[in-house]
């Protein structure tokens, strides 16, 4: 019998222990700015400068930011499971990397890249990008953090859906449940018969869609999960 296919998809929550903010978290740089202003084109186009000290903040917090136990796991399970393990994140850190993981599927995009508004090309992005920095491939000064904001539509979703409809288990961690397509993807799982997993820290709103649901830490839930798996 060949292992399961596995497909992980990790949000906020995972990386909130290591220090980075959630959306909803009071006090963090998201409760400073509306989400208009900072994360959707039309904000961009209105105020760049905030934007990208926005971005620069958060790339600067990234940077420093450690990853934790579950990251830990999620590497050590890449690395051990004899079947396929494709690993979606809905963060825009690189903590999945720091942590060990391999060919992440970023979704919503990444900190530390940049993107060409006038060419598509995208490139390391600097600590601090600047407003009207020239684009290495094309001259264009129409740089911008390569996130997937609000009203966009989000990358790889072909690859996603590939991997989904081949799932065997799909586990959601620190994820709401409440942004699509991402929440959707435990119905495209359930559809193909695949077992479902949520670890969170509290249920997310599509929490009944889940098959199995284990509240708590995720650096506490996810290695006790990731070594049943192995065990299996």
């Amino acid at each position: 019998m060949s292992a399961p296919s596995i497909v992980i998809l990790t949000g906020a929550g995972i990386s909130a222990e290591s220090g980075l903010g959630t959306f909803r978290e009071e006090g963090g740089l998201w409760a400073q700015h509306r989400i208009e202003d900072v994360a959707t084109p039309e904000g961009f186009a209105r105020n760049p400068q905030l934007v990208v000290d926005f971005y620069n903040a958060r790339r600067k917090q990234a940077a420093e930011a450690v990853p934790n136990a579950a990251h830990a796991a999620l590497a050590r399970l890449q690395a051990e499971h004899k079947g396929q393990v494709t690993l979606v994140t809905q963060n825009v850190d690189d903590l999945h990397e720091k942590g060990g993981s391999s060919d992440v599927i970023h979704m919503h995009g990444a900190l530390n890249s940049a993107l060409c508004a006038s060419c598509e090309h995208r490139w390391p992005a600097p600590l601090a990008m600047t407003v009207g920095h020239g684009c290495p491939r094309c001259g264009a000064p129409s740089a911008r953090p390569d996130i997937v904001w609000f009203g966009e539509i989000p990358y790889h979703m072909e690859r996603i859906e590939r991997a989904l409809a081949e799932a065997d288990i799909f586990v959601a961690i620190g994820t709401s449940g409440n942004v699509y397509p991402a929440a959707g993807f435990v119905q495209m799982a359930r559809h193909v018969g695949a077992r479902t997993v949520e670890m969170n820290l509290d249920p997310g709103e599509n929490v009944s869609l889940f098959d199995d649901v284990r509240s708590g830490k995720a650096s506490d839930t996810v290695p006790v999960w990731v070594n049943e798996v192995l065990a299996q």
